[in-house]
């Protein structure tokens, strides 16, 4: 392979296994922060079990999640310099101001939230869940302005050889960003429910002591499901108003990807919207269903990730839509040698974060709500070995 392929290949792999960390991270924070709000209000225990237990599945997440986010940061000064060159001070902008909110905001208060369990007011603890779920939701919103913007460059005018923002308005109110933020955020709840739902039926399944806490867990995470399928397709489809629909008439790849990721949500709305939701009341006690749930947990990520590829292949060969090609965009000098050494290296590095996170979340679920580190009383907390 030439090395502008192997380029593209190694972004295209490590944006995929990002985002499957970000789109679970995206669906559970709210999730958390309703759980931890209902505790709050109605200081039952129930409520504090099911928000340390989901919130123990949302950190392991969120802190393996965001290294890999690492990684495509190193990637832009690697191997598309040409792009930061061209288009730095318009596309770096809002990815300077999500790093921001992520490493800064998020981080700082997801912090105080994991250790200022018993220490801090009920209140003041509830509020750094509720700071971190709204930070979370404006870090995917800058990283979706820096995106639209190589979708439908706006926003900038060209002075020399470069780009130049003049209207940041523009940049916030691009066609390509207003209705695919909203689909983003459809397919995050819809995963997160889905998890939700699919791991509770889990134990619902092995006829749990916790009965009342995954019922509760299951019937959430379908109501979370049917809203957030229903706005991903919603508008998913409203973004065939403002798009250039020739990306995809073009582009075998980017039309074959849309039409499974199609296919795919069209399935998993009807499955939840007009089948899962109408039964809620009874799918804790139908343990045949319990299957179903199980086996659709995964798909939400597939037609996420299929969905994002198809966004991204539509708009090839340009890395700026009709003003800078991907071929310019790539890094001068680079030879197939020296991509293939970083793809590896970073493919093995992410791929073996995703199975960590992975295996953790599921060693999370096996165990239940027994056991839990975040949130633990000090008594409950193991002793520290002497040194």
């Amino acid at each position: 392979m030439e090395a502008l392929d192997l380029a593209r290949t190694q972004f295209a792999l490590t944006s995929s296994l990002h985002f499957l960390f970000v789109v679970l991270t995206l669906g559970l924070a709210p999730l958390a922060a309703i759980l931890n709000t209902r505790w709050v209000l109605s200081g039952k225990r129930l409520y504090e079990g099911m928000t340390r237990f989901w919130g123990q599945i949302y950190v392991i997440n969120y802190a393996l999640g965001i290294v890999t986010g690492l990684v495509m940061e190193f990637q832009f000064g690697l191997s598309w310099s040409g792009l930061s060159h061209y288009a730095g001070d318009v596309f770096g902008a809002p990815l300077a101001m999500e790093t921001l909110v992520a490493f800064f905001l998020e981080s700082t208060f997801l912090g105080l939230w994991i250790f200022g369990w018993h220490k801090l007011p009920k209140k003041l603890h509830l509020a750094c869940i509720w700071i971190v779920t709204l930070t979370a939701y404006a870090s995917a919103f800058y990283i979706m302005i820096a995106n639209s913007f190589l979708q439908n460059p706006v926003g900038s005018v060209l002075k020399g050889d470069h780009l130049e923002l003049v209207d940041f308005g523009a940049l916030v109110s691009n066609p390509a960003l207003i209705l695919a933020f909203p689909h983003i955020i459809g397919a995050a709840l819809f995963t997160g429910g889905m998890v939700f739902a699919g791991a509770s039926a889990y134990q619902l399944r092995r006829r749990t002591l916790e009965w009342e806490f995954f019922t509760k867990s299951l019937r959430m995470g379908v109501v979370t499901a049917a809203i957030g399928s229903t706005l991903a397709v919603g508008a998913g489809y409203a973004q065939f108003g403002v798009i250039d629909t020739d990306k995809f008439e073009n582009n075998t790849a980017a039309a074959v990807g849309l039409g499974f990721m199609m296919e795919l949500g069209h399935l998993l709305w009807f499955m939840v919207v007009l089948v899962m939701l109408p039964l809620i009341y009874w799918l804790p006690k139908w343990r045949w269903t319990h299957v179903i749930l199980i086996i659709m947990t995964p798909l939400p990520f597939v037609a996420s990730i299929l969905g994002w590829m198809a966004r991204e292949i539509g708009r090839q060969p340009w890395m700026i839509w009709e003003k800078l090609t991907v071929a310019d965009a790539m890094s001068p000098g680079l030879t197939p040698g020296m991509v293939t050494a970083s793809l590896i290296g970073f493919v093995a590095v992410l791929g073996l974060l995703a199975v960590v996170d992975y295996v953790l979340i599921v060693r999370v679920v096996r165990r239940g709500p027994a056991d839990l580190a975040l949130g633990a009383p000090a008594e409950e907390r193991q002793p520290a070995m002497s040194l």
